[in-house]
């Protein structure tokens, strides 16, 4: 047998695809309407097999990752081894259009001109086609981000910190040739990297002596000019089939590149908006990524190499892998390159029918079941599990690889192909009189590998190919040994990163920054941050108020002689058991009166009976929909269809999850709390509180509220008697492999003030992987509404938390989706608030460590080996040179190394300062429903997060559904329409069940 595609014999080629409102004064007054890899860097591991044909090239890349010992014909050995008040209910009748329903003061409608967001034209609302989608007109001109309001924040205690950035300085004079390259045929990246280093080192000549660097794909840069603009030069190299194959490279100069206007750019020249000179930036990135990329594995904007440590092993077919990843970024102390310590999981190089054993459960035994097909279930796992594999074969010298495309609808035992020369061959008989090969699992279907011309490759016979990254969904346990490795204190973490800076795999590893003139440091950058003091916060107690001041070093506290600030009355509930031992079984009703006590003790009332007696269900009611439900509607009945809570415990974590939230929270319309019979035997009072703030949050009451409100400490933009919402806004996609299923966006809104700490919630599905919310008009337009129901009164002023955006969307984000939200605002006649729209980013690599040599020996001890403390805020040196961002840690980590926050104004109509917005983001943390301390990232956006969360395990009841029922999976030209959600009971929508 052969392939379809022609590939290097000493070649292992790496490749994985690669993410309500009173009026101002009578509300009667005013009516209203009711509308509403990456491609993974085709990075070969050049030490991963190359054979005596080409060794000439093995010095130029060592081995990264073992390969297997040379492959036997059975590569499949296994291997060593308080009662909320109801509202009344308001008619919802049309405004009267005489009648505006908030008249906003004059600077509602300023537009921020410390920013000068509005261009010469301002940007009107984009209009709608037939369809009721919104249409961007062509003459939309683009809207500018916000810039820095001042010179940074000055509130707080100052600290010394150490930042994971290293100053590069570059010589802006000095020309970067830009040279666009064509290779024929069209080779791997990995394969273009050899042609171009032989092509350097053959014709030294005609490159003037220099060492260009190049991207693998189509890009070439040169710190000198070639002797020609246009280069044709040919290159053979050794191949399978042949001596060698001839390759035509054609090398076009492009432009001449200087780093003028990003030298400017960086020095903040000129009140004037600048665009990022992204081309040149492009360039030098490139070139200090150019020997990591040699040497290591690569994955996205990471490298991975075992210089930095061997393979660990995490089960299920996966092995984790130590890296680092690499970024430059433009700061106000110029330009900067980000490096931080990476871990990541890649599959397991070995046979695929040991690998199958050990990544589904049901196969365990495949070596000892050889006369024994799949199931339909096991062949829907295998397929999921090995579509888009690469993989090599064991039967031929060569080694080729192979990406599996799926598995052949027959087995292996009843396969035929037609041979070159036309003939009808059956593949068992043709791997005897080949290969002199009987084939062991003929009852087990062949890996397919090519569509326009299959070719079928027996499992027993194929090795998966290593340094591929591991796409699929980690298990729990595999991300328990991931979090591991990568849990790194900030001491340890940044021992790894300098070690990174001066080791032989990291950036200034290589000669390319001589060449190109580029000077990067290898320190860290020093800056001053500062501790902001926490807010004062209110509990309840009997029905009175206390108050307390977070004073531990971690700003955490407890409820041990308080209440919740409001506790909710459960008077009807229920419990289902599903699964569990008898003992663990036995312990459910002290569980029951444990938790009512706890209740009682913070504030919380939940009757001693449920009403009906604690319900006993095996696990396997999970794995269907139909019984499930219909044991969800039986205790929904016997509570006279008004069940207020169903706690569900379970015997472990189950997929039938996801079927259990839906069926309550859409077709019976009960919030329900899900738990664990491993924290039941012996349930500590920290367990029993967090279960209690839980159910208490989705029931409508709140754990905290802060003692001085927002508008005392913020007095010169918010105000008492002018309501302001605070809403997020989060887009949840499927996983990696899945083409098809929708993305969940969900959006979030406060609908109470001065405290806001509730919040209602809507979702919606939408388009495959489409980060650009598409019903944010309709949605927070519902929310506008839902703030009236409450407050009788528009928000004075929307402040917008966009989680889950990158850099490169924020403008597309911004265009958008502030149209958008101004669309929904403009459905109230006369309404125009001002809007602040910020983007909340987590998943960035910056990372804080304080300087222990700048402070004195009492603050050493108290920071040695620690973390930055809750509420320290960055917002010079390593933020942007002209935009209004900052970093805010507002929790204490308690394991590894905290990440702060990142977070960037897009968008600021009311005009904060940078710390009055520092203080309200901080504060805000501490208002939380599911804790007592402050967390991590804002409220509205973590609400958002969890919403979009719920959304997607509404869809996920579908997979098995929608799943491929038997042969190769047929590709899509364009994702199918996105399915809606299923509609949400009406006695939930104002209720926090998502928490």
């Amino acid at each position: 047998m052969e392939g379809t595609t022609k590939q290097f014999n000493n070649k292992k080629k790496n490749t994985t695809k690669t993410r309500t409102f009173r009026t101002m004064n009578d509300p009667q007054n005013y009516q209203y309407h009711h509308q509403l890899l990456q491609q993974y860097s085709n990075r070969n591991n050049y030490g991963f097999g190359f054979i005596s044909q080409i060794n000439q090239y093995q010095a130029f890349y060592p081995a990264l990752l073992p390969l297997p010992t040379s492959p036997p014909l059975h590569p499949y050995l296994p291997l060593p081894e308080n009662q909320i008040k109801q509202k009344p209910t308001i008619q919802r009748v049309p405004w009267k259009h005489n009648n505006p329903p908030l008249a906003t003061s004059s600077d509602a409608q300023l537009q921020d001109n410390t920013a000068k967001k509005v261009l010469q034209k301002p940007v009107g609302l984009a209009s709608r086609g037939r369809d009721g989608k919104r249409i961007i007109g062509v003459d939309q001109k683009p809207l500018v981000l916000a810039k820095r309001p001042d010179s940074g924040g000055v509130e707080g205690h100052a600290i010394t910190l150490l930042a994971n950035h290293f100053s590069v300085n570059f010589d802006a004079s000095e020309r970067i040739f830009h040279y666009d390259v064509e290779i024929t045929p069209h080779p791997s990246r990995g394969i273009a990297r050899i042609i171009k280093k032989k092509l350097v080192k053959e014709n030294s000549g005609l490159f003037c002596g220099a060492h260009p660097v190049f991207d693998g794909g189509k890009t070439l840069y040169s710190p000198v000019k070639f002797q020609n603009d246009k280069l044709e030069l040919f290159i053979s190299l050794p191949i399978q089939n042949q001596k060698f194959k001839l390759f035509r490279v054609n090398i076009r100069l492009v432009s001449k590149l200087d780093g003028k206007e990003l030298s400017s750019f960086l020095k903040r020249d000129g009140d004037e908006y600048r665009a990022l000179p992204q081309e040149y930036l492009h360039a030098l990135d490139v070139i200090l990524r150019e020997s990591s990329t040699e040497k290591c594995i690569s994955s996205g904007r990471s490298f991975y190499s075992s210089s930095m440590g061997e393979a660990k092993d995490i089960g299920n077919g996966a092995v984790a892998l130590r890296g680092f990843f690499q970024s430059l970024r433009p700061t106000q102390q110029g330009l900067a390159m980000n490096v931080d310590f990476s871990v990541t999981a890649f599959h397991e190089s070995t046979g695929v029918v040991n690998y199958l054993q050990k990544r589904i459960d049901s196969l365990h035994d495949l070596l000892q079941r050889k006369v024994k097909c799949f199931s339909d279930e096991e062949r829907k796992e295998v397929e999921k599990a090995m579509k888009n594999i690469r993989v090599f074969v064991s039967h031929r010298e060569n080694v080729q690889r192979y990406r599996v495309f799926c598995l052949t609808e027959d087995v292996t035992e009843n396969l035929w192909f037609h041979d070159r020369d036309g003939s009808n061959l059956r593949l068992v008989t043709y791997f005897k009189d080949q290969y002199d090969y009987d084939i062991q699992f003929k009852n087990l279907p062949c890996l397919q590998v090519g569509r326009s011309k299959p070719c079928y490759l027996p499992m027993e016979l194929c090795v998966v190919c290593e340094g591929q990254k591991f796409l699929g969904k980690l298990s729990d346990e595999q991300t328990s040994k991931i979090l591991k490795m990568s849990c790194q204190r900030p001491k340890e973490r940044k021992a790894i990163i300098n070690e990174v800076m001066a080791g032989p795999v990291g950036p200034t590893s290589g000669d390319q920054g001589n060449e190109f003139k580029l000077q990067v440091s290898r320190e860290m950058t020093r800056l001053k941050g500062r501790i902001l003091q926490p807010p004062k916060l209110k509990l309840g107690s009997g029905g009175q108020t206390t108050n307390l001041i977070p004073s531990r070093r971690d700003r955490q506290w407890n409820l041990l002689d308080g209440h919740v600030f409001e506790g909710t009355r459960i008077d009807r509930w229920a419990l289902i058991s599903f699964g569990g031992s008898y003992d663990q079984r036995a312990n459910v009703p002290k569980f029951i009166n444990q938790l009512s006590q706890r209740c009682e003790q913070l504030g919380i009332f939940l009757n001693k009976n449920t009403i009906i007696s604690p319900q006993f269900e095996p696990m396997q009611v999970l794995n269907n929909t139909i019984v499930l439900e219909s044991k969800l509607k039986k205790i929904h009945s016997a509570s006279v269809n008004n069940l207020q809570l169903l706690i569900c415990v379970m015997e472990r974590k189950h997929k039938g999850y996801a079927d259990l939230k839906r069926i309550s929270e859409t077709s019976i319309g009960v919030v329900s709390q899900c738990c664990l019979y491993q924290n039941l035997s012996k349930p500590s009072s920290q367990f029993l509180a967090n279960l209690a703030l839980k159910i208490n949050a989705k029931k409508g009451g709140c754990t905290v509220a802060l003692f001085n409100s927002l508008p005392s400490q913020i007095p010169r933009i918010l105000k008492h008697e002018e309501p302001v919402i605070f809403m997020g806004a989060d887009v949840t996609h499927p996983h990696p492999f899945d083409d098809s299923s929708p993305s969940v966006a969900a959006v979030v809104g406060s609908v109470n003030w001065p405290a806001a700490n509730k919040y209602v919630s809507r979702m919606r599905s939408q388009t495959h992987r489409q980060e650009i919310i598409q019903d944010l008009t309709e949605m927070v337009g519902e929310i506008l509404e839902d703030f009236y129901q409450e407050l009788f009164k528009l928000p004075k002023r929307i402040i917008f938390f966009r989680d889950g955006v990158s850099e490169t969307q924020f403008q597309k984000v911004l265009q958008e989706e502030l149209q958008a939200i101004r669309a929904a605002c403009h459905k109230f006649p006369g309404y125009k608030p001002p809007i602040t729209f910020a983007v909340v980013q987590k998943r960035h690599h910056t990372r804080l460590f304080p300087d222990e040599n700048e402070h004195t020996s009492s603050i050493r001890s108290h920071f040695s080996d620690e973390n930055i403390p809750p509420g320290t805020v960055v917002d010079t040196v390593i933020t942007h040179p002209r935009e209004f961002d900052f970093y805010l840690c507002s929790h204490w980590g308690v394991k590894g190394t905290s990440r702060p926050i990142h977070y960037h104004i897009l968008w600021d109509e009311s005009q904060f300062t940078s710390d009055e917005l520092q203080k309200l983001v901080y504060n805000l943390c501490y208002t939380f429903v599911r804790c007592t301390k402050p967390i991590s990232l804002v409220p509205p956006a973590y609400y958002a997060h969890l919403a979009a969360y719920r959304g997607r395990l509404y869809l996920e009841r579908s997979d098995s559904s929608a799943s491929n029922k038997g042969g190769c999976t047929i590709s899509r030209t364009a994702p199918p329409k996105a399915t809606p959600l299923p509609k949400l009971s009406e006695n939930l929508k104002n209720l926090m069940f998502y928490c």
